[in-house]
This record gives C-alpha cells, sequence and structure tokens, in this order.
C-alpha cells in the first residue's frame, strides 16, 4: 500500500510511521475526551508531468484547535499528461488512506473503555464547481461515496486546497 509506506511528518513530533500516526491520533483525542473530533482526510498536487502529492490527514477538535499529519508522494516511473490523471490521483490516494486509517482506528478505540466523540466521515477533494475541475464534481464525488465516506469540495475542502496545497 502506498499510503502505509515511508513516512508520514507532523509539526510538533517529527517523523512518524503509519502505526505512529494512529496512536498520536488516539492521545490527542484521549487528552480532552469531553470535546468531539473529526478526521478528515484529503490530497493536493503540484502541476506539472511528475507532480508530488501531499496526502493529509487533519484531527479536529471541534472548537479547540487540532493538529494534522502529512506525506508527499512521489511516481518515480510514472508521467500525469493530464489534470484529469492527477485529480483522479489524489483522490485514489485519499481513499486508500481514508480506509486504512478508519480500519486502524476504530480496531485501536475499541481497546479503549473511555467513551468519546468522533466521526471520520469526509474526504476532501480540491476541485470546484468553477475552474478547470468542474467538469469531473460528479465522477469524483461518486468514487469517493463508493468507498463508504462524503465529499467535500472547495470552498469546504480545507484539508485539501488549504493543508495539503501548502506542501505542494
Amino acid at each position: 500500500m502506498i499510503v502505509k509506506e515511508d513516512v508520514f511528518y507532523n509539526l510538533t513530533k517529527g517523523r512518524l510511521t503509519f502505526e505512529e500516526v494512529v496512536k498520536e491520533i488516539l492521545d490527542f483525542i484521549q487528552e480532552n475526551p469531553n470535546f468531539s473530533y473529526e478526521v478528515i482526510v484529503g490530497c493536493d498536487s503540484s502541476s506539472g508531468k511528475s507532480p508530488s502529492f501531499p496526502l493529509v490527514i487533519v484531527v479536529l477538535r471541534k472548537g479547540n484547535g487540532g493538529r494534522f499529519f502529512f506525506k508527499k508522494i512521489h511516481f518515480k516511473n510514472r508521467v500525469f499528461h493530464h489534470l484529469r490523471e492527477r485529480i483522479l490521483q489524489e483522490v485514489f490516494l485519499s481513499c486508500e488512506l481514508a480506509l486504512l486509517l478508519r480500519e486502524n482506528l476504530e480496531k485501536e478505540i475499541k481497546k479503549i473503555n473511555h467513551p468519546f466523540s468522533w466521526e471520520f466521515k469526509y474526504i476532501h477533494t480540491d476541485i470546484s464547481e468553477t475552474g478547470l475541475t468542474k467538469d469531473m464534481i460528479r465522477e469524483v464525488v461518486a468514487l469517493i461515496k463508493s468507498n463508504g465516506f462524503e465529499a467535500k469540495i472547495k470552498p469546504e475542502s480545507f484539508a485539501a486546497s488549504v493543508v495539503a496545497d501548502r506542501y505542494t
């Protein structure tokens, strides 16, 4: 799995394995279990034929900040000739990470005795109703929904259009 390989980064914790990211998310939630939490995945890509794909996990402590983790993915032997290819790759990476992360979080949360409120239902995409990506909205939303998540597009997709975009 591409998204599980290599390392993620957190500005405070530095380099983390996927398993360490899961632990950090759970530790963050358990610090203040009386808040509600939301986990979001998003991805962006740089322009060009050999783009990088910053993939992010955002954990919101609703009304009280949050944390994020990111990694950059590069495809050494793959050339992306069209915007459509890059956008679909962003969505595939986001879905792969979201499915893996949800499975691991749910497994670890079952081990915790203290109840807390959390949800993991959104994947943020870097597409909008205006611009070059407007014709892809139905396809991208359907792909995300087919993986069991809800899609957010610009301007509501801050995980992709702000956080991931910062690392393109």
